[in-house]
């Protein structure tokens, strides 16, 4: 059977404001990316979501991102390449010690936000996060944005030492050059359980998704996200799972076999 990875951005709360409806998405994902308190977070929601997590049997993974708490990691910050490679040892740090103290095992690291969509696009960026993953633990799996760009990336992380595992969103309109629409833009962030559903069983099963203007671009993802804080997260991810299995395609964690496929199949 075809399987793949389902994931959400979860752990987004942060003391007495609460972002997301975690304990009630575990129940459909098969690996969480844990915010780690820089753009949303913090040492109680960490603990809390890796426990729930690790009880559910839910791939862990740590989710860094630039230190925006205003603007919840999704400005753009001007930081030198010294400065990211501090910051994600220091967060993915950070949830790795929550997963010791809790006898689970971290299983990868997924960028937030802007930091996730300038490595989509940036080779000296991509390289530093592939580094410091490696400088924690290089069995750890760089989550990264499928799609033309994934050879580039495969090779990076390669030389790293680390294997990397390619994402897709369902829940997000894409750009004819593969990346993500911004989200200032008009339907910019899909909020309709059904098309969504829609979207993740051909970027499963096709390995594509239909642009903004119609085109197809090819993404071969292995792993497909909804963000946690999008105010129809669960039923988007209940939908998604049901749809999936519906069409053949199991939803199982993140494994070592397809970080491999990913850097065997798009790597020249």
């Amino acid at each position: 059977m075809q399987a793949i990875d389902l994931n959400s951005d979860i752990g987004e709360s942060f003391g007495v404001y609460t972002i997301g409806q975690d304990a009630a998405v575990l129940a459909h994902i098969s690996s969480a990316n844990i915010a780690c308190g820089w753009h949303a977070g913090d040492p109680l929601v960490m603990d809390r979501t890796v426990r729930r997590a690790a009880a559910d049997g839910v791939g862990i993974g740590a989710h860094p991102g630039y230190p925006d708490l205003m603007g919840f990691g999704r400005r753009r910050m001007n930081c030198s390449l010294a400065e990211i490679r501090a910051y994600l040892i220091y967060q993915v740090g950070a949830l790795q010690g929550f997963c010791a103290a809790h006898n689970v095992r971290l299983q990868h690291v997924k960028p937030h936000g802007a930091l996730y969509n300038h490595a989509a696009g940036d080779d000296e960026t991509v390289r530093t996060i592939a580094e410091a993953i490696a400088a924690v633990d290089p069995s750890l799996y760089y989550v990264a944005l499928a799609g033309p760009r994934a050879a580039a990336i495969a090779r990076i992380c390669g030389r790293a030492g680390i294997r990397v595992v390619f994402e897709a969103f369902p829940d997000r309109a894409y750009t004819p050059e593969g990346r993500l629409a911004p989200r200032g833009q008009p339907g910019a962030v899909i909020t309709d359980p059904v098309e969504a559903a829609r979207r993740a069983v051909r970027m499963a099963t096709a390995g594509e998704v239909v642009a903004t203007d119609g085109s197809v671009v090819p993404l071969h993802p292995q792993t497909l996200c909804v963000h946690g804080d999008t105010p129809t997260a669960l039923a988007l991810v209940r939908q998604i799972r049901h749809t999936l299995e519906q069409a053949g395609v199991a939803v199982k964690p993140m494994a070592p076999s397809a970080g491999e496929r990913a850097t065997d199949a798009d790597t020249p």
